[in-house]
């Protein structure tokens, strides 16, 4: 049961993802997951037409010091998967199904920011085009990803 005075469980974690209070309910019990907290991401916007966050450099590199190209399909996986989740509401549930990486550019030090944008929104597949950039705006690299969206 939810009402207007309980906290959500998993409140702290989604209020330090930057996922607004009004979008908890949508998150359900499983909050943003553990890795979305390891890697440092955190939300600035979220609507069903485009899905922001940001992500440190710091801690999510390889060894030679750049972001590792790991880190930015999880960025990727992140955005494209709760914009997904939006585009589906809270009857479904999205589980990822393809998700591919071009790399533009390295970076060792700074703030990556992610944005998803949709491509398809439909009743059974959502897919999202994630292009993540430095703060200068340069493109470091662009990802697609397709969601299957499930009756719960």
């Amino acid at each position: 049961m939810s009402d207007n005075f309980t906290p959500h469980p998993l409140s702290d974690e989604l209020l330090a993802a930057g996922i607004p209070a009004e979008h908890h309910g949508l998150l359900g019990p499983h909050g943003v997951g553990a890795l979305v907290a390891k890697m440092g991401i955190v939300f600035t916007h979220m609507s069903v037409d485009s899905m922001v966050a940001t992500m440190p450099v710091a801690g999510n590199t390889q060894v030679t010091g750049l972001l590792h190209g790991g880190a930015h399909v999880v960025l990727a996986e992140t955005l494209g998967s709760f914009a997904a989740a939006f585009h589906a509401g809270l009857d479904s549930r999205v589980v990822g199904i393809e998700i591919n990486a071009t790399h533009h550019r390295g970076i060792s030090a700074g703030l990556v920011t992610g944005t998803a944008t949709p491509i398809h929104l439909g009743r059974t597949l959502a897919t999202h085009q994630v292009v993540m950039t430095d703060s200068a705006g340069r493109s470091l690299s662009t990802c697609r990803i397709t969601n299957m969206i499930l009756a719960r």
